[in-house]
Order: C-alpha cells, then sequence, then structure tokens
C-alpha cells in the first residue's frame, strides 16, 4: 500500500494524545508524591513555609519527568494501541494493506522529534531548575555548609563552621580532592569580614584537618603579621565524601554545558564519570524513546487477533520496569568503572530496541 499522509497525521495525532495524557498524568502523581515527602523531611528540621516546600516540588519536577518520560511513552503508547484495536482502526488498516513499519513511522518520528526538543531545549530548562531546587534543599532541608565550583581557573571550594567561612583556592587537585597544589586558604569571620589567608604549596586533608606544606601565612586580626611554616594545619569538618557531594551534581547541569565542565573537572583532577554518563543518557533520549514505541508494539499490535489483551499489557508494563531495572544495572556498572561509559549509557536503548525490532519482524513476516 502507498504511503498515506492522511492516515499518517491521524496515527500521528492518536499516538501524541495518548502519550500526553499519560505523560500529564504522571507529572501530577509525581509533584504530589514529591511534595509529600518534602513535606515530611521538613517536618522534622523546623517550619518550612509550605508555599516554598511547593515551589521546591516545582523546581525539581522538570528533572524527574526526564526520568519518567520513556515509561510515559511506553505506557501511552500501549494505551493507544489497545485504543485502536479495540475500536477496530487498527484492524482496517492493516486488512488495507499497511504494515506495522508503515503504521509506526508516525509514532517515531513523533518521538524523534520530541527527544530532540527535550535534549536541546527541555533538558537545560529542567537542569536550571533543579539547581535551584538544590539550592533551596541545602537551605531549608539539609544544612550543608559548604560548596565546591570547578572552573578554567581551578577549583573553588567553601566550608563553613561556628567562627566563619573559608574559601580556598587550589590550581589543580589529585587524589579526588584530597591534596590540593597552588592552594590558597582565605579566612572570613561571619559573612564578609576577611581575617587571614595562607598561601602554600600543597594542602592534603587529613582526619579532621588539612595538612598544609610549605605554608605563608598573612593575619589582620587581632593585628596584621606575616610568618612561614614548613608544616601548618587547619581545621576541617570536611571529608572527601563530603567534597565529592559538594561537587555539582550532573542534573544540574544541562547538555550543552556538560562537555565543557567534564573537560575542566578532568583538568582539574576530578573524576567526571557520572557526569559522562550523563551526558550520554541525555544524547540517547530520542532513540530511547523510539525503542519504547517498539517495545509497546511487540505487545500490543496483535492483541485483538490473539487475545489475552489485560495478559499482554501487563507484559508490556513488566517489560518496561525490566527496562528500568536494566537501566540502573548499566548506569552502576558504568561507574564503577565495569562498563565502558557509552556501552552503559546506551545499552538500555540498544537492548530494548532490538528486541523490538526482532520481535516485530517475527510477528510481521514469521
Amino acid at each position: 500500500m502507498r504511503f498515506s499522509w492522511t492516515l499518517s497525521r491521524y496515527i500521528g495525532v492518536q499516538f501524541l494524545v495518548g502519550i500526553g495524557i499519560v505523560f500529564g498524568a504522571c507529572l501530577c502523581l509525581i509533584f504530589l508524591v514529591d511534595l509529600v515527602q518534602l513535606m515530611q523531611r521538613a517536618s522534622s528540621r523546623g517550619p518550612v513555609p509550605f508555599a516554598t516546600l511547593a515551589t521546591m516540588a516545582f523546581y525539581k519536577l522538570p528533572n524527574i519527568s526526564e526520568v519518567a518520560l520513556p515509561f510515559a511513552v511506553l505506557f501511552g503508547a500501549i494505551w493507544t494501541f489497545i485504543r485502536l484495536s479495540r475500536s477496530h482502526e487498527l484492524v482496517v488498516a492493516r486488512a488495507t494493506g499497511v504494515s506495522v513499519w508503515q503504521f509506526l513511522t508516525p509514532a517515531i518520528f513523533i518521538t524523534m522529534v520530541g527527544g530532540t526538543f527535550v535534549v536541546t531545549v527541555y533538558n537545560p530548562i529542567a537542569a536550571s531548575l533543579v539547581s535551584r531546587f538544590e539550592q533551596l534543599e541545602s537551605r531549608h532541608l539539609r544544612g550543608q555548609s559548604s560548596s565546591l565550583t570547578v572552573s578554567s581557573s581551578g577549583l573553588w571550594l567553601r566550608q563553613g563552621d561556628e567562627i566563619g567561612q573559608s574559601v580556598i583556592h587550589a590550581l589543580k587537585v589529585d587524589g579526588e580532592g584530597v591534596i590540593l597544589e597552588d592552594v590558597t586558604f582565605m579566612f572570613y569571620e561571619g559573612a564578609d569580614k576577611f581575617r587571614a589567608r595562607i598561601d602554600a604549596e600543597s594542602a592534603e586533608l587529613k582526619d579532621g584537618y588539612w595538612d598544609i606544606r610549605d605554608a605563608r601565612l598573612n593575619v589582620l586580626e587581632p593585628f596584621p603579621e606575616k610568618s612561614f611554616h614548613d608544616r601548618y594545619s587547619v581545621t576541617t569538618s570536611l571529608t572527601q565524601d563530603r567534597i565529592q557531594d559538594s561537587f555539582a551534581s550532573p542534573q544540574t547541569m544541562s547538555f550543552w554545558q556538560l562537555p565543557q565542565f567534564i573537560a575542566l573537572a578532568e583538568q582539574a583532577g576530578f573524576s567526571a564519570t557520572a557526569h559522562r554518563l550523563h551526558w550520554h543518557s541525555i544524547l540517547a533520549t530520542p532513540f530511547l524513546l523510539s525503542a519504547m514505541i517498539l517495545v509497546a508494539a511487540t505487545f500490543s499490535m496483535r492483541v485483538y487477533r490473539m487475545g489475552g489483551m489485560a495478559r499482554l499489557a501487563a507484559a508490556g508494563v513488566l517489560a518496561g520496569f525490566a527496562l528500568y531495572f536494566l537501566s540502573d544495572v548499566s548506569s552502576a556498572l558504568g561507574l564503577s568503572g565495569h562498563l565502558p561509559i557509552v556501552l552503559a549509557a546506551w545499552s538500555p536503548t540498544i537492548v530494548a530496541m532490538l528486541l523490538g525490532v526482532a520481535t516485530l519482524l517475527h510477528l510481521e513476516d514469521g
């Protein structure tokens, strides 16, 4: 049968409506669940205004929705296939000679275009909003007093205690943040009253203190003083794990920012494995969404003729959760170094696509 633009537009609209309804329902459910969790966390840390918690849930919503989008596409496609089967529209279209590939082309086209929009436009917006969420979370729920920034000028680390704030700058990092080279410590009383400065060749993080070598100390308070020390120690509450936790999370950076940040982090001496894995996962989004269409088709294209609608639909849902489990496992293996980053990020998409194509070929031509 010759390709029909009218039929393709109709099928495309049906898929767009089905996926949109499921995705909208997921957004509402995610927002309510996340808001309840934030209220529970806030109840143990003192009064936090409800408007602030609702704002935090709103800021976090786009980021979580990116994770939920492939499953919304899967469930929305299954629902659309079943609806078209029960209304006999799918049966009539197949009877006129429309192949499964012609029927799936509009849906795959929509997911590829939509996935490209998610990568290039939606993801930067979600990254910006989740960054604001983490700032509010640190202020109202975590009470953290340290932050870390990597830029072209080196590493900047802030730590705080009951006396005041300290800002640490280093040109190079070794040992995943444990050893700082060409380092400067700047000490402030309160928020902005400068007290002292230390310039040193290196500083190593020990248990509860920084071990500073070749330290040049300049003190302003209570009176100006300069001195040199072969070894000098500065107490700190930081640990290697807390420094890594202070590192900007991949979710707070857009698809466009991640390559530059990865290069800067690795140049500074940090591992950017999580950020590189996240970047490849974002890049795979359009293909993952298309794979969800293929997986949905394998469980619902022949529902009307074969029977067992509920059983096959449930199998499709289980396949979605199996794919989520595979994605988690491959990500963990990638972060631990047991799998190459590219393979860890792309393997769920490739597996889902190959299984979907193989099953459809068997059902259609086998």
